[in-house]
């Protein structure tokens, strides 16, 4: 089977690497000089219509896009995921050969607050304008003319996605009340979880059109900078902010698929980055 990651970052080189021993990986970014050895490098913009229609006269059997804007605003976000889709749906549209699957990552940024747990039968009616443009994004992703699913992951984090843990190192806390909610899912499993769904097309499994990745406990900003401060031996100072979440995710059909989180919460993801990082000190 032949698998093209459009986007070819950390999270499509992690499955690449998981992946290379069964599978022919494909890597499609602008700067193929970083990736490693066992991806096959298609240097090429996914923005560029005429540069993936050329890339998509090859067959691939999975498509998994994993973009990531340039810059964290409208037009970062114009630039990268929607005019990646809808690059997406013209080239398909006109392929001679159609994927069995395309895997689309988005982000749980498209759920406005409620204090009603969120699953993937809640509607997505984003209050921002990013949020608004994944949503569109998705909404090309949908109409391709083969087996589509998309995934919206929570807070990323991981060894190179340190911002909240080195906010507790430098004493920063949140207030109890309002409670501000976090989601979180540990890079490892969002690598994972894509890789059980490349596995589940493999097998002729029909995936689910919607998946949210998040880990098995939302838990408030609260009481998770008090539990990483126990965990490091700091003392707080709580900050209060004027806009926090209140969103909780439940990651029901995760769970349905089969998938078993590596780090089911934070404090097995984030007790795992603290002893390997005393490891290295």
């Amino acid at each position: 089977m032949k698998i093209l990651f459009v986007g070819c970052g950390d999270i499509g080189q992690r499955i690449a690497t998981q992946l290379q021993a069964k599978y022919q990986c494909y890597g499609l970014c602008r700067d193929v000089s970083e990736l490693p050895s066992h991806i096959q490098p298609i240097a090429a913009d996914a923005s560029d219509n005429q540069q993936l229609a050329v890339v998509f006269q090859q067959r691939y059997d999975v498509v998994v896009v994993t973009m990531t804007p340039d810059t964290p605003d409208e037009d970062g976000y114009r630039r990268s995921y929607l005019q990646c889709a809808t690059n997406l749906k013209t080239v398909i549209d006109q392929a001679e050969y159609v994927p069995q699957s395309v895997i689309w990552v988005s982000s749980t940024g498209v759920y406005q607050d409620q204090d009603d747990w969120i699953d993937e039968c809640s509607a997505a009616q984003s209050k921002t304008v990013t949020g608004a443009i994944l949503l569109a994004a998705e909404e090309k992703i949908r109409a391709l003319r083969c087996h589509t699913s998309v995934v919206r992951f929570s807070g990323i984090y991981g060894p190179q996605r340190l911002g909240l843990l080195n906010a507790v190192k430098r004493g920063i806390g949140r207030p109890a009340q309002p409670e501000q909610w976090s989601n979180r899912i540990h890079i490892e499993d969002c690598s994972g979880f894509l890789c059980h769904l490349i596995e589940m097309v493999n097998q002729g499994e029909i995936l689910q059109p919607l998946y949210i990745g998040t880990d098995d406990e939302p838990v408030t900003q609260h009481d998770l900078r008090q539990w990483l401060a126990a965990e490091l031996d700091i003392m707080l100072v709580e900050e209060a902010v004027k806009h926090g979440s209140r969103r909780r995710y439940r990651n029901q059909a995760l769970a349905d698929s089969g998938y078993e989180l590596k780090y089911p919460t934070f404090r097995q993801g984030y007790r795992a980055i603290i002893a390997a990082s005393k490891l290295q000190n």
